[in-house]
């Protein structure tokens, strides 16, 4: 007896090219509509075709937005799906396959599933997706009629024939699916949510986008680079509708630049790139602090040094982020830990750019990015577009010494003054100077809105007991997989923190960690916020866990990691 009443991880493994994201694309979005709350997260190798790609879709009881390493049933399309997930095949995992792909290997649980013959004799066979989902459908029992609906409008510009066609695909599978678990003693009474209808499914991609319509951005500039090409062409398919430019740019020092000449120009701006393209930005972020013009910029991490892991996962660019850029200036580092605060966070981002006259980081990554979750309408914040252009006047002066260390923004050709921006050190009208007083004056400026920015810092969020001794701290991706792991473990003397802002930190935040045991948990191979925080704040950190793999913390190893807190 296979029952499963809380929670179910599916897994589709394949070649690049066979469907796998096309097979989880459609039961996600079935399962959705058929009111269960779903969690989808992807691993893909660097290849065109070939290699071997996986999709973990899990369907649990309450809404969840973490990896889990265990698999409940593996849907393998190939014979090398087997073998590149063997490491996560346990005595309980049934594996759904054709009889070849597993020949030779040891599986406890092994089920003949014949997708291609039951594609073929639905008419083609690419339709081994269509039966996929079907076979899945059938032992969740759970109705074929959202898929049929999915499949109708799906194929709608093919024809009817072909809707029939994938039609009978999945009735075949779908059969077979409910056999199966009848004669296997498969249960699955995971009770769908009264999940609303007004609930978003997106993927992290769509949720910065969705951030960055909103915050009125109306320029971007990139160069293609995974995982943050997601928002370049997400953009680019909103471009029309809200009035956006989008430039793809010849490489990451063309992108930054035109970025600063749009915002020079008046333009809410945005780059988007990855590690290894913001290390070619970096001259230009130095150009924007001393230019203090503001422009957002996303990094979607992946794991480095160099080309690294193309299509993996990371949080290895904070300090490529915090140091970036030569000289001394201001700047800000926010890392969204859901969807809805990502929609959130970029406006943020795109207001504080445009009030503090600097340079904006959103560090999301690739597993960030490429998951699927559902988003309630509710959680979605619209904040004001706040503008701090002025008109200006003949005596125009674009970097005035004030006492708040903000000059007045000016844009060329709204007003009668001249707007000046110059790279090298400069008065107050932007002339080129080797003044040494008006030299430290100007340091100071750029540097004075830090102590503003911090704050006006956001606060972490502190989730478990209050009164917990020990506190792990997240930040970014990490808050879904930390907040799982400390409620499966229900321990009273654990808390977690997590950090949406990493830089500037707020003064307060030195007083949440009196008299805590500190734990930090992050993906990377140092603990680069573990550092920041006790260089900015004074924290002691007794504990790092780090991972560097290029995978995303599972629940299951987070949970392990903190067996041992509170018992060394």
């Amino acid at each position: 007896m296979h029952h499963y009443a809380d929670e179910i991880s599916i897994v589709f493994g394949g070649a690049a090219g066979q469907g796998v994201q096309t097979i989880a694309d459609a039961l996600v979005k079935v399962l959705k509509r058929s009111g269960y709350y779903v969690f989808a997260c992807t691993e893909f190798m660097s290849r065109i075709r070939g290699g071997s790609n996986s999709t973990e879709v899990r369907i649990t009881g309450k809404k969840r937005r973490a990896y889990v390493h265990g698999i409940d049933f593996l849907v393998a399309l190939n014979a090398e799906a087997v073998d590149h997930l063997e490491e996560r095949i346990g005595e309980s995992t049934l594996v759904f396959a054709e009889k070849d792909h597993v020949e030779g290997k040891e599986i406890s649980n092994f089920i003949d599933t014949p997708i291609a013959e039951f594609a073929k004799e639905a008419g083609n066979p690419v339709f081994s997706n269509t039966v996929a989902v079907g076979v899945v459908l059938g032992l969740l029992g759970i109705s074929l009629d959202a898929f049929s609906e999915y499949l109708s409008v799906q194929f709608a510009s093919k024809g009817e024939e072909v809707v029939a066609k994938n039609i009978k695909a999945a009735e075949l599978g779908y059969g077979f699916g409910k056999e199966t678990a009848a004669g296997n003693g498969i249960e699955v009474t995971i009770k769908p949510a009264d999940t609303p209808s007004d609930e978003l499914l997106i993927d992290g991609n769509t949720a910065v986008g969705i951030g960055t319509v909103a915050a009125g951005c109306s320029f971007i500039s990139s160069y293609p680079m995974s995982p943050g090409t997601g928002l370049l062409t997400f953009l680019a398919r909103k471009a029309d509708e809200f009035d956006i430019v989008v430039d793809q740019a010849e490489d990451e020092i063309s992108a930054i630049n035109a970025a600063l000449g749009a915002s020079y120009a008046g333009a809410r701006a945005i780059v988007s790139t990855s590690g290894g393209g913001f290390a070619l930005m970096e001259e230009g972020i130095s150009l924007a602090g001393v230019t203090e013009m503001p422009v957002v910029v996303h990094i979607g991490q992946r794991p480095g040094p160099a080309t690294g892991l193309p299509t993996r996962t990371e949080q290895g660019d904070l300090n490529l982020s915090l140091y970036a850029g030569h000289g001394d200036f201001s700047r800000v580092i926010l890392a969204p830990g859901s969807f809805a605060q990502a929609i959130e966070l970029v406006q943020r981002a795109f207001n504080l750019a445009d009030r503090y006259q600097t340079t904006v980081f959103v560090l999301t990554d690739q597993f960030f990015l490429d998951s699927v979750a559902s988003v309630e309408r509710s959680e979605v914040v619209r904040l004001p577009v706040e503008r701090h252009i002025v008109r200006t006047d003949r005596d125009y002066k674009r970097y005035r010494l004030t006492k708040s260390g903000l000059s007045p923004r000016g844009v060329p050709g709204y007003g009668d003054g001249v707007v000046k921006a110059d790279s090298h050190e400069h008065d107050e009208s932007g002339h080129l100077t080797e003044n040494f007083g008006i030299r430290k004056e100007m340091v100071h400026k750029r540097l004075q809105r830090l102590e503003k920015l911090s704050r006006e810092a956001l606060l972490p969020e502190l989730f478990g007991p209050a009164e917990a001794g020990s506190l792990v701290v997240s930040w970014g991706s990490n808050r879904g997989v930390l907040e799982e792991a400390l409620e499966k473990l229900g321990r009273k003397d654990i808390a977690g923190l997590h950090f949406s802002q990493l830089y500037p930190l707020n003064p307060q935040v030195r007083g949440m960690f009196e008299a805590k045991n500190v734990i930090v948990l992050e993906n990377n191979a140092t603990g680069q916020f573990a550092d920041l925080l006790n260089r900015e704040a004074g924290v002691r950190v007794s504990k790092r866990i780090l991972k560097a793999t290029g995978e995303p913390f599972s629940v299951e190893e987070v949970m392990e990691a903190l067996q041992e807190v509170g018992h060394e």
